[in-house]
């Protein structure tokens, strides 16, 4: 009789071990049931609201989860965008431009940011016409501060033959200012107020002083993702939207302190020149940096907005 009543107990914990098990394995089913979307950024001011929308996206009840992907440089984020490694990027639209002329389908879903660039030059270069014959640095020729060099220029009658322009990554222009290395620069922020905090250099110019409801960074997503996981690649967008406009100064620098990696007077000197409200991508505005693509021999062929552009 004990033996029976001894293998009844038995056999009920062994009951309730399987429906432990089988409950912890419906709680990872739900789980892995969320879409993740890997999203590939630079440690920039530009990409704060993709880095604002996974904490929003954490917070709500959305069956999405992001996956962020720290890249050190334009190349290799690109390469890994184009080969499908990531799902999307916070990026230059221009890099993005130039995948799509080769043949990657990828989609533009929103701007980065708006204004938040500034042409950063040395402390002892007061005029763009002192500039002639300088070095100057971009992060890359397929990009919106390729497009504000030559604006600049052009104010006083001078091309980019008139000096020498250079590549270099974001990180690298404060430093290079300092010593010398180069006469000035354009790149995403918060390497030009590092200059003008450290006071290795000042603005000449920003943005919005050269090019009106400029376009620079976006949030582009590959097609073949969109077309797979629409719905969720719509709240996704959605959720993007969202961030930016909650991204006033405050939010803005708590997000950037933690990301970046910076000196707070240099976060708070940077988000001093930038907005992230309002990011959706208009046509009047993409069609205007499609022709200073052409003009400034950026991109001969740029996609159209109706090919380029998703709108949810």
């Amino acid at each position: 009789m004990k033996h029976n009543k001894k293998n009844i107990i038995l056999g009920l914990i062994s009951i309730l071990l399987i429906l432990s098990l089988s409950a912890c394995g419906s709680s990872k089913k739900e789980d892995s049931s969320k879409t993740t979307i890997t999203i590939g950024y630079l440690p920039l001011t530009h990409g704060l609201a993709v880095l604002e929308e996974k904490a929003l996206l954490e917070s709500a009840d959305a069956n999405i989860t992001i996956k962020l992907q720290k890249f050190t440089s334009w190349t290799d984020l690109t390469d890994a965008l184009n080969s499908g490694k990531i799902d999307g990027a916070s990026m230059l639209i221009e890099l993005a431009m130039s995948s799509v002329n080769k043949g990657i389908d990828l989609k533009a879903v929103a701007l980065g940011h708006r204004d938040g660039n500034a042409i950063v030059v040395s402390n002892n270069i007061q005029s763009v016409e002192e500039l002639k014959g300088k070095t100057f640095a971009i992060p890359s020729s397929q990009s919106s501060h390729n497009i504000l060099l030559n604006e600049m220029l052009a104010t006083v009658g001078l091309t980019t033959d008139d000096l020498t322009v250079t590549q270099l990554a974001p990180s690298e222009m404060p430093s290079s200012l300092a010593s010398g290395a180069i006469d000035g620069y354009c790149v995403a922020e918060p390497f030009g107020a590092q200059s003008v905090v450290q006071k290795f250099g000042h603005v000449l110019y920003y943005t919005e002083d050269l090019w009106k409801d400029s376009v620079c960074c976006a949030l582009i997503l590959r097609n073949d993702f969109i077309e797979k996981n629409k719905e969720a690649a719509d709240i996704f967008i959605d959720y993007y939207r969202q961030a930016g406009n909650k991204l006033d100064a405050d939010a803005a620098l708590s997000v950037a302190k933690e990301y970046l990696g910076q000196e707070e007077e240099t976060l708070k000197e940077s988000l001093q020149w930038i907005h992230f409200d309002n990011l959706e991508i208009t046509k009047e505005e993409y069609d205007v940096l499609a022709q200073k693509v052409v003009e400034y021999g950026i991109n001969e062929n740029p996609p159209t907005y109706e090919d380029f552009v998703y709108i949810p």
